[in-house]
């Protein structure tokens, strides 16, 4: 899958000059001068390059809207000289870096190469516990049920008498659970069930 590196910038010139820098080294480049138009196009996998001080949406809400939408993809912040304490809240906020202006452009480069690794990992994950989702969703109640009380280690005959069934109907409950969620093992359930929320 090819990934894209989105800029958002206001300034048609640092736009411009970033894109080029990118190209130059092989990357595919979306241009957007603001973050309104960025939230408009079709997704694309890859990483978002953003100027933080914008008129109406700053990087920094771009940032807390791209969280919120659980976005898999890295960000990066280019802040203005003494924009210091801005990037530090970036950081915090789950910004992936930030670059300041004046920057070089192996530092740059760098930067960017990293994000687009990191976007592989995170989009994979975010494939992941979707499939993870979906398989859950499958389940009934009562393998819901018996999955919960699974990985909190019961047995089949405790389960049985928790849910009011017999320990055989447990073992039914228990085999479709597993193969459901394509577990390996009671431990790998219990990781799949950490990674839905599910205690």
């Amino acid at each position: 899958m090819s990934k894209t590196v989105s800029i958002i910038d206001d300034e048609a010139s640092v736009r411009d000059a970033v894109a080029m820098l990118l190209e130059t080294h092989g990357m595919t480049v979306a241009c957007y001068e603001s973050a309104e138009s960025f939230l408009a196009a079709p997704f694309t996998a890859g990483c978002i390059v953003s100027d933080v001080r914008m008129p109406d949406v700053s990087g920094l809400d771009l940032l807390r809207k791209l969280q919120s939408e659980d976005d898999p993809r890295p960000v990066l912040l280019m802040t203005g000289h003494g924009d210091v304490e801005l990037a530090v809240q970036a950081i915090k906020l789950g910004a992936f870096d930030f670059v300041e202006k004046p920057f070089t452009n192996e530092r740059l480069i760098a930067s960017v190469e990293d994000a687009l690794v990191a976007s592989e990992s995170s989009l994979k994950e975010r494939i992941e516990l979707d499939d993870l989702k979906a398989k859950y969703a499958g389940l009934s109640d009562r393998q819901r049920d018996t999955m919960r009380l699974l990985i909190r280690g019961l047995s089949n005959k405790e389960i049985g008498q928790q849910l009011g069934i017999s320990p055989r109907t447990v073992e039914i409950h228990r085999t479709w659970v597993m193969t459901k969620m394509s577990a390996r093992s009671i431990a790998d359930l219990v990781r799949m069930a950490m990674a839905l929320g599910i205690e």
